[in-house]
């Protein structure tokens, strides 16, 4: 409804199929089902196992195009399809609904007012597990950009950077998952290799950190848009723990040492917390980088760096 008031489209990346996700509750263990997600590239019926949290265990199972949805959503249906891995006398099922996996995404994510965030913004097979983490990273954007434009603390124009910044960086995520959905659904013999393990891309998945579009930039641009590490200071808390959801200055000691006076009361006035903790996973990066300070945004992508001390003074200027 709101993307029809907003006058938004969506952009289709034509994967679209219906799969059977069947929740099930372990009554006893059973090792065979492993601690591992896994993907089946079955040419006949591809399947995904997901190892849940306690107990819980999920299937998502491929629907061929004469089977009706609902008739294989029946108890007897289901465990027919999961007699491969488990019996009723393993688990007890909780719930089997069936779903139509969708690759689309919002042209437009914004009109005044009214903006798009998660499932009304974008849609991604689950093959990455990225679906729910996409919608918290939008929120994660939106969020401290509309509490600054809303205490008067930017122009609204700051909430154009959302859309900027999000709409790249979900479209590779989908395009990622629609080309390993493409892997995993194939029905033919040849792209699928025992143990569940499709050719190709999944290599990816474990080195792919999209950056964010064009938007907020300030000082060293290096690393502009990338997500921050997350180090576990001296004292042994996570940074995230001391600084909690607010912009961060990660300073090298030496560095932190020459900052002006400007510099501090600025970062002082708008909420900044400067850590230059000696951990040595924070150090690290930061001398890795080549760099005496970086700025986070609250949402823990980088907006810049510093090398020098002039670098530093722009930073704190676009707080």
């Amino acid at each position: 409804m709101v993307r029809r008031v907003i006058g938004s489209p969506v952009e289709d990346l034509g994967f679209h199929e219906r799969w059977l996700v069947v929740d099930a509750l372990l009554k006893r263990p059973v090792p065979s089902l492993g601690e591992h997600s896994v993907q089946y590239c079955d040419p006949a019926r591809p399947a995904t196992y997901v190892r849940g949290v306690g107990d819980r265990r999920r299937w998502e199972i491929t629907l061929l195009p004469d089977e009706d949805a609902t008739a294989m959503a029946a108890p007897d249906s289901v465990w027919r399809l999961l007699e491969r891995w488990i019996t009723p006398e393993d688990a007890e099922l909780e719930r089997a609904v069936s779903y139509t996996f969708h690759s689309v995404i919002a042209e437009r994510w914004r009109s005044g007012r009214l903006l798009l965030a998660g499932d009304s913004a974008h849609q991604t097979p689950p093959f990455l597990g990225q679906g729910m983490c996409a919608g918290v990273r939008d929120v994660a954007n939106l969020g401290w950009k509309l509490a600054r434009v809303l205490r008067g603390q930017a122009d609204d124009a700051l909430l154009d950077t959302y859309e900027s910044e999000r709409l790249p960086h979900v479209r590779a995520y989908i395009e990622l998952a629609v080309r390993l959905g493409g892997l995993i659904n194939s029905k033919a013999a040849e792209a699928a290799l025992p143990g569940g393990v499709a050719r190709g891309e999944p290599a990816r998945m474990e080195t792919m950190k999209p950056l964010l579009g064009p938007g907020l930039a300030a000082g060293w641009t290096g690393l502009t848009g990338r997500v921050a590490p997350q180090p576990r200071l001296e004292d042994g808390t996570l940074l995230d723990d001391r600084v909690g959801y607010r912009f961060a200055a990660l300073l090298r000691p030496e560095f932190a040492s020459e900052l002006s006076a400007t510099v501090l009361e600025r970062c002082a006035r708008r909420d900044v917390a400067v850590v230059a903790d000696n951990a040595p996973a924070l150090q690290d990066w930061l001398r890795a980088e080549g760099v005496g300070a970086v700025l986070v945004r609250p949402d823990r992508y980088v907006l810049g760096a510093a090398r020098t001390q002039e670098e530093m003074e722009a930073l704190a200027a676009a707080v």
